[in-house]
């Protein structure tokens, strides 16, 4: 039984599902199946997938009837690396730019952007830096200031369509950190502005708390470890990082859990 669209009951079963009473779900689904053999059935699944495809919606069926729809139809996760020693140096500087495009409706990365940074105030990374980031002198000599980094985060940003005022994006970090004191530290220390959408994101840290009712003390080892993920690559590395929130956010949205803007407006 197929209408005008194409659309199928066996469509409005996995599409619907959320909607549809989830006692009867089970009988419905064996009803449509002594109705329509099994290739069909694959038949009807086929046409619907042709169907989303050809208005942009890439994804399974199934897939995306396993998450909530977002508030969000971007998620931009950004961690950043900086310059640092024990005691701290002071400026501290970004010395590494990633962000991650993640789509608020299938949590899939769609697009990349990373580059790392010249520091200009301290230009020779400290050995403790080099073993806690990974980044090695040779990764940040010669590469762009953050003003030229900055620039290119904003060319980035139009060609994504994610300047578009009717696309909903936020920014999603590991800690407060990185948007509420090193971004705009650094571009005050440096007489620069602050785009204005940097100033708004979601803290996963906290986010993960209202889904799973726990603190994570130790950041992403202890999300990972909450939901039993495999930690990607290695700890503070950012592009690295920014994979494991990725990862920690698709799983959190797997179960059902809405993300909400954790920061306060500047």
């Amino acid at each position: 039984v197929s209408d005008a669209s194409g659309c199928s009951m066996i469509a409005l079963l996995h599409t619907g599902a959320a909607k549809f009473p989830p006692h009867l779900l089970p009988r419905s689904r064996q009803a449509v199946s002594l109705l329509f053999p099994a290739g069909v059935l694959e038949g009807f699944r086929s046409i619907v997938s042709r169907k989303l495809a050809s208005h942009g919606f890439g994804a399974s069926m199934a897939a995306m009837s396993s998450f909530p729809p977002q508030r969000y139809h971007y998620f931009l996760v950004l961690d950043f690396e900086a310059t640092c020693d024990k005691p701290q140096i002071h400026p501290q500087e970004i010395i590494e730019f990633p962000i991650l495009k993640l789509n608020g409706r299938t949590m899939e990365i769609e697009s990349t952007f990373h580059m790392y940074v010249q520091p200009v105030v301290h230009p020779q990374l400290t050995p403790f830096c080099t073993e806690l980031t990974g980044i090695i002198q040779g990764m940040v000599d010669g590469q762009p200031s953050l003003q030229q980094v900055l620039e290119r985060v904003d060319e980035w940003m139009a060609k994504e369509g994610l300047l578009d005022p009717s696309v909903k994006s936020i920014f999603v970090t590991c800690g407060d950190w990185d948007l509420k004191v090193m971004l705009p530290g650094q571009c005050q220390y440096l007489g620069l502005p602050v785009a204005d959408y940097f100033k708004q994101w979601i803290n996963l840290k906290k986010a993960y708390s209202f889904a799973m009712g726990s603190w994570p003390k130790n950041g992403l080892l202890d999300m990972n470890k909450g939901l039993n993920l495999q930690h990607i690559g290695r700890p503070h590395s950012g592009i690295d990082d920014c994979k494991n929130i990725a990862n920690i956010m698709k799983t959190l949205a797997h179960r059902g859990f809405i993300f909400k803007q954790t920061s306060k407006p500047f």
